[in-house]
């Protein structure tokens, strides 16, 4: 792309060539003008001058000129006789260089006026201006006097000065082009200036970065400062809303983690009042030993208020647990990572998914491809990944299956968490892992938080991982989670086990 500097040097050197062209013509013109004006007029003023005397000799015209101007040796004097049609008499000069200057035919009935013939002398082509004098005697031509001039001193100095014009344009312009570029270059250096402190602005996170106004207060000036009060604001905004993205953290970090301990009591407490009330309601003894039965009613509402009490209990732990993990998603937690082998981790979590309350069949596939794998990572939190996936599918899968199996591809290991379940509308895919959102909100199938998959989507970036989201609705959703590989841990034999999986 063409910058702003080459575009402007290259519009005023174009003008400045055009203009040097234009001036160039006009002097060329009127210099050649004056020239050969002056050389014309010489010319003629020699033909005026001449007489000539006409003379019957034996019934024929004899045409004399007298000798003066005849010898000069810039004119070249021809008379031609038109009743013989032959020259008659020539200057010496043209004598001497041997030519003959070429005339017009009787029947042509030439006027006074100026021609311009070309001559061979000595195997060279040399111009001459002739003026052309009809010779007329009562009323009848008999002649033609010519006079003319080698311009040779005159078209070497024209050609010399139309060489001159042209390299001198050349020198110009090429110079202009040159200093113009530098000129530009100058003229532009704060809009250089602008475009460096905007890319250090785009690349870190420092707005205190401003413009440097050195120059004139032009327009390139004004802009400078509009720049510097626009960034001054950005900066003071941006401070703004950053402090309060950080008090916003601290505040669910911190909820979460005074949540989590009262939480954690009232589900030990409601534990224990359940295992307590079992055994008196076994025994038929008194809740506190004082001989007080429970009824058959009063143990039915118990048991519902610590059902619900637990059910909400382990729902606000759940909460309180994804909070703290966007809280240090949002913080910029660092995970510890190590060389995990793949096949291990998935085989814990599919024996432990097996327990998890569901309503579909929970099947495992083909996870061969897992064989000899590692990938780079926290094994907690890939175990957290791949949890979260399977609880996905089995929330929404009211009947059917759930699955899982492997897939190896480019490099990246992946595992298929495919459901038969309620599906969802896939204009809704892109929005799936954004934080409380609900793709089955409005139809109330399921409940849930919304955190589930966002916190996948943290663990998955983390881990340098992708997914991919096939669904439709009332048909199912099959999720494929893609992790690299970590070829740091390979030796001869994973490479040849490695090299079958690849070719087939």
């Amino acid at each position: 792309m063409m910058s702003i500097r080459l575009r402007l040097t290259l519009w005023y050197s174009g003008l400045l060539a055009v203009t040097l062209l234009v001036f160039g013509v006009a002097v060329y013109m009127f210099i050649n003008w004056n020239t050969y004006n002056d050389l014309k007029e010489q010319v003629r003023k020699d033909s005026e001058s001449m007489r000539i005397n006409a003379m019957m000799f034996f019934n024929t015209l004899d045409l004399n000129v007298e000798d003066r101007g005849i010898l000069d040796k810039d004119v070249y004097i021809q008379l031609v006789n038109y009743e013989e049609g032959n020259v008659i008499r020539q200057s010496r000069n043209l004598k001497t260089i041997n030519a003959l200057i070429p005339f017009p035919e009787h029947t042509t009935n030439p006027d006074r006026a100026f021609v311009k013939y070309k001559l061979n002398i000595e195997g060279k082509d040399y111009s001459m201006i002739v003026y052309q004098r009809p010779i007329v005697i009562n009323n009848q031509l008999v002649g033609l006097l010519q006079v003319g001039a080698i311009p040779y001193n005159e078209e070497k100095f024209m050609d010399g000065l139309r060489t001159t014009l042209i390299f001198a344009s050349l020198a110009v312009v090429l110079i202009a082009f040159t200093v113009g570029l530098l000129i530009a270059r100058q003229a532009l250096r704060p809009i250089g200036q602008v475009i460096s402190a905007t890319r250090q602005i785009e690349k870190g996170s420092d707005l205190s970065v401003r413009i440097p106004a050195n120059g004139p207060k032009d327009e390139i000036g004004q802009l400078v400062d509009t720049l510097n009060t626009m960034l001054a604001r950005l900066e003071k905004a941006y401070n703004e809303l950053d402090e309060a993205y950080k008090a916003q953290r601290r505040f669910v970090s911190d909820a979460s983690h005074e949540l989590r301990t009262p939480l954690t009591t009232i589900r030990g407490n409601i534990d224990l009042l359940e295992k307590m009330w079992s055994r008196a309601k076994e025994s038929g003894a008194s809740a506190a030993g004082e001989g007080l039965r429970l009824t058959a009613d009063h143990w039915e509402m118990s048991s519902e208020a610590m059902s619900d009490i637990a059910a909400e209990a382990k729902r606000m732990s759940t909460l309180v647990g994804d909070l703290l993990a966007l809280a240090r998603a949002d913080a910029g937690y660092v995970m510890e990572k190590q060389s995990l082998p793949l096949l291990p981790l998935t085989e814990e979590v599919a024996r432990r998914a097996g327990l998890l309350p569901r309503s579909a069949d929970w099947r495992i596939g083909d996870l061969s491809k897992l064989r000899d794998v590692h990938v780079y990572g926290n094994h907690d939190y890939l175990q957290q990944l791949l949890f979260i996936f399977i609880e996905n599918a089995f929330k929404y899968t009211p009947n059917g299956y759930v699955e899982l199996r492997a897939v190896r591809k480019d490099g990246h290991i992946g595992w298929i968490i495919e459901d038969t379940g309620i599906g969802m509308n896939p204009d809704e895919i892109p929005h799936i892992f954004d934080r409380f959102y609900r793709a089955d909100e409005s139809r109330g199938v399921t409940v849930g938080t919304g955190l589930g998959l966002s916190i996948a989507k943290w663990i998955l970036d983390e881990h340098g991982g992708s997914v991919e989201v096939v669904t439709r609705e009332n048909e199912g959703t099959t999720f494929t989670v893609w992790l690299p590989i970590d070829f740091s841990r390979r030796d001869d034999s994973t490479i040849m086990v490695e090299a079958d999986h690849i070719e087939e």
